[in-house]
């Protein structure tokens, strides 16, 4: 038949064409001999999906082809294959990471005072609102304190007042001297002209002036006025702040929770100090319940397909099957080790659940599951129907007991299957699902439809 070739494979050729797709490595990639044995289980745990379904594919046409030679099948030594019509098809690829779910707000209570709690005003499962009272402590030490640091205060200002007074007389006082230090030498210059009085007196005159007027130099001035050293107003800043910060303490007696949510742990009892906690929590964790979130570390080889407001499908054992629907709405901008051992960075990801009314509950781990890409009404095949050929990635299609090899190019894959595209791809045609690495454009074959 014109275009047509027959081939009748020997063992010899079966198993060396095997030997030479075990053999390959990942298209357009160098094959490197590495040192050392592997055992079975290292190879396959080094292998990518792709090769993997691809080894699962020879090991299934090894036993075919085997039972084919025992069985002596086929006409004029063709190789006996399966073929399926090439039909359209939607395919997503999904990627499916657990998480575990929260509120989308939390606030963890704490308090620094050494002071015994004498009360505890709510429960776990109360819902609260920003500056409710949880606790109430001992506030006899601390009322105490902010007594003190109230009469500490006082006398820093009392002082200070004391000084500035001192400073006002003392500077008018310095003021007057420097003055009549002033008019005394004026006299005695203009008599010392007239031979009235001596050197040494006027020397002794202006001496009293140079110091009258250090005196006045001694005094700090503010707008023309004088005021107290500035010492005393740091005496005062300082007593102020720490008055305050006792006053504040005061306030602290009560616990109050600063976001609106559920108390979700409470862990502390009335009789124990409200700064020791056992294991350092907090006294109480609070979280916005009213809206739910999954925390979520997607891998750096993922992310890249991963954007805020893609849809995510929630799913959990305790939805009973149902699932909810999330939304991404914020991806961290730096990654971090994900542990293990391994070398591969993990970027946090958060997927808001959409539903206020869900039967979700915080703490419990979900599975989200994220569209990454997806395409519509496409040429759909399975995975393990790809075939690599020199010219790259063929369909092997089957007309009038005729292979024919079609170039592909492969677009969205899901776990499964793979999109693909090219030129002569239509409706109805067939290919082979599960094509041996031997096979050739224009090799005659045998079909029978897939069971």
């Amino acid at each position: 038949m014109t275009g047509k070739r027959n081939y009748e494979m020997t063992d010899q050729e079966f198993e060396k064409g095997l030997a030479e797709l075990m053999a390959e490595d990942t298209p357009g990639k160098s094959k490197e001999k590495k040192k050392g044995n592997k055992n079975l289980f290292g190879f396959w745990k080094s292998w990518s999906r792709k090769r993997k379904v691809l080894a699962g594919v020879v090991v299934v046409a090894a036993a075919l082809f085997v039972v084919f030679k025992m069985k002596g099948g086929g006409g004029d030594g063709a190789i006996m294959v399966s073929t399926a019509p090439l039909a359209r098809g939607d395919i997503e690829e999904v990627l499916s990471i657990s998480g575990p779910v929260s509120g989308t707000d939390s606030a963890e209570v704490v308090s620094r005072l050494h002071a015994e709690i004498e009360e505890i005003l709510v429960k776990e499962g109360d819902k609260v609102k920003a500056g409710q009272v949880l606790a109430r402590l001992d506030s006899e030490d601390v009322q105490k304190e902010v007594e003190i640091a109230q009469n500490s205060y006082n006398l820093a200002v009392a002082e200070r007042n004391e000084a500035q007074i001192q400073a006002e007389a003392g500077y008018g006082k310095a003021l007057q001297d420097e003055q009549a230090a002033k008019r005394d030498y004026d006299r005695k210059a203009m008599l010392f002209a007239g031979g009235d009085v001596s050197q040494m007196e006027l020397e002794a005159a202006r001496d009293t002036l140079a110091e009258a007027s250090r005196q006045v130099a001694t005094f700090t001035l503010r707008n023309g006025e004088p005021v107290a050293s500035e010492s005393y107003d740091l005496r005062v800043r300082n007593a102020e702040f720490e008055l305050e910060k006792k006053k504040k303490q005061l306030e602290e007696v009560e616990v109050t929770s600063p976001i609106d949510g559920t108390v979700v742990r409470v862990n502390s009892r009335v009789g124990r100090f409200a700064d020791i906690v056992d294991d350092d929590r907090p006294l109480f964790a609070i979280d916005n319940l009213e809206k739910l979130e999954m925390k979520i570390n997607v891998s750096e080889y993922s992310i890249g397909k991963v954007k805020v407001g893609q849809k995510a499908e929630i799913s959990a054992d305790i939805l009973g099957g149902e699932t909810e629907e999330g939304v991404i709405t914020s991806i961290s901008p730096t990654g971090e080790e994900k542990g293990g051992g391994s070398t591969e960075r993990v970027i946090p990801t958060t997927i808001q659940i959409q539903n206020s009314d869900t039967s979700l509950i915080a703490g419990i781990t979900a599975r989200a599951q994220i569209v990454l890409n997806e395409s519509k009404n496409t040429w759909v095949v399975p995975m393990g129907a790809l075939i690599e050929k020199e010219g790259g990635v063929c369909l092997a299609t089957v007309e009038n007991n005729v292979v024919k090899m079609i170039p592909v190019k492969t677009g969205v894959e899901s776990d499964v299957e793979v999109e693909v595209m090219g030129e002569g791809l239509t409706e109805g045609i067939f290919y082979i699902p599960s094509p041996m690495a031997f096979l050739e454009d224009g090799m005659t074959v045998v079909t029978a439809p897939m069971p």
